[in-house]
């Protein structure tokens, strides 16, 4: 019986709750979150709440309880050094040190180490600490993207045409990212489709999970403002529809050579989460970003379908041994179920500007899947679970997956069970429809006609 800490109280680290409980090995789990998720806490032996930058509150509970390793969910804990801190006291952790976990927290840290390796996948970029050039510099590239350099909660990245419509607004918001972070990235805007590619990553060895497509815009269409991700497919092959087999063993190759520059630049190795945000060109992967962590919502596309032992895998993560180690042999087979996967963030109405706060919302009955293999699956976000039932407290509420052999079927289990919440809320049904996947597949065609 293995006994874990699990930092984070969201819809990512439910999935992770119930995952880790389902390991063969058996799990005894403890949470330490801000708030009470009525899913974790079903799960959980013991729950502490506490402000989740308080690391010595952290430490106070990891020292009571005692655990064998800590899973940690959340970006800002990561950077805010708490897997250190949990090292310091004997408790290892699945989630990067702070110095490594500048792979997300610095954008400028990223873009600057794939330039030092010569790891490709960077686009045109330059970091700015003040208006000296960056006018200039939006002008040179006519198309571009504007990145606050630090956690902004998946927000902080604005595009021209999209978000900003001239270089005045490009310039203005640049220097709002200025004021708030000392400096800001600006860079070129790739034209493809954008992929998540998360891997489990032991410093060594770095093993991938299926493909995902995330979707960031509030509305169907691709409307609305950016948030934190209103929802995710997966297909059951561990791909996507526009990719090709090449497109993802180069996203890998750009992994592996991050994996082993991080080692070279900070002297550490990282364990944990390695995410990428790829996207696909007409002329090949580039990097968007990295993330150091599971992403939410497509955490909740693969651990769902992890056939290997989730308690194995971060054993592995931690003892350097996913791949067998340093020489490379024995280490450990992760498999997945060939299973196609959708999910649809449930959210208040006016999320994510002025969302509606302290309401009750109805579950009803969830659908079954008709295959035998799979189903609808309900994961806890920003829910507040009282006497006379389940109120949303601002932020996204209830992830739905939708589990199933194909995604058109997948896609309508996690579209039924989305629509059995009853109360102010909104969610986007277009996500995982055969009509967006194809419009994301004839753009491909287009940018790629041979």
């Amino acid at each position: 019986m293995k006994r874990i800490l699990l930092i984070g109280n969201g819809a990512r680290e439910h999935c992770i709750a119930e995952t880790l409980k389902r390991s063969p090995q058996g799990c005894e789990l403890f949470v330490y979150g801000k708030a009470v998720n009525p899913g974790i806490k079903a799960l959980a032996s013991d729950y502490a709440l506490g402000d989740l930058n308080d690391n010595p509150s952290i430490l106070a509970f990891a020292k009571k309880v005692r655990p064998d390793f800590a899973v940690i969910g959340p970006e800002d804990q990561l950077a805010n050094g708490v897997s250190d801190a949990l090292l310091s006291v004997g408790v290892p952790s699945v989630g990067p040190t702070a110095s490594l976990a500048r792979l997300e927290s610095s954008k400028s840290f990223t873009r600057d180490l794939l330039t030092k390796y010569g790891i490709t996948g960077n686009p045109k970029y330059r970091t700015f600490t003040d208006e000296n050039g960056l006018r200039d510099f939006l002008v040179e590239l006519g198309e571009y993207v504007v990145k606050a350099d630090g956690l902004m909660g998946g927000k902080g990245v604005k595009l021209s045409g999209e978000h900003l419509h001239s270089v005045d607004e490009g310039v203005a918001y640049a220097l709002e990212c200025i004021s708030l972070h000392g400096h800001v990235v600006i860079e070129e805007k790739f034209v493809g489709e954008e992929f998540s590619l998360m891997s489990f990553c032991d410093g060594f060895t770095v093993v991938d999970m299926p493909a995902v497509q995330d979707h960031k815009r509030a509305f169907a269409g691709d409307t609305g403002p950016n948030t934190g991700g209103m929802g995710t497919y997966s297909d059951a092959g561990g791909s996507l529809p526009f990719l090709t087999e090449a497109d993802l063993a180069e996203a890998h190759a750009i992994d592996q050579s991050v994996c082993e520059a991080l080692h070279k630049e900070t002297g550490e190795r990282f364990k944990g989460i390695m995410y990428g945000g790829f996207i696909a060109t007409s002329s090949g992967v580039r990097l968007i970003e990295y993330n150091a962590r599971f992403g939410d919502p497509e955490v909740m596309n693969v651990l769902p379908i992890l056939k290997t032992d989730f308690i194995a895998i971060c054993e592995a993560i931690i003892g350097g041994t996913l791949g067998g180690g340093a020489g490379g042999t024995g280490g450990v087979a992760i498999e997945f179920e060939g299973l196609a996967s959708v999910v649809k963030y449930v959210c208040p109405e006016g999320y994510p500007e002025n969302p509606v706060k302290n309401v009750k919302v109805e579950l009803g009955e969830m659908p079954s899947g008709s295959d035998g293999l799979a189903g609808v699956r309900v994961y806890f976000a920003s829910i507040d679970a009282r006497g006379d039932g389940l109120y949303m407290l601002g932020s996204r509420a209830i992830a739905v997956t939708g589990i199933a052999k194909t995604l058109a079927e997948a896609e309508r289990l996690a579209e039924s069970g989305a629509s059995q919440i009853k109360g102010p809320v909104f969610f986007r049904s277009d996500i995982g429809t055969a009509e967006l996947i194809g419009k994301r597949v004839l753009h491909m065609k287009e940018l790629r006609p041979n």
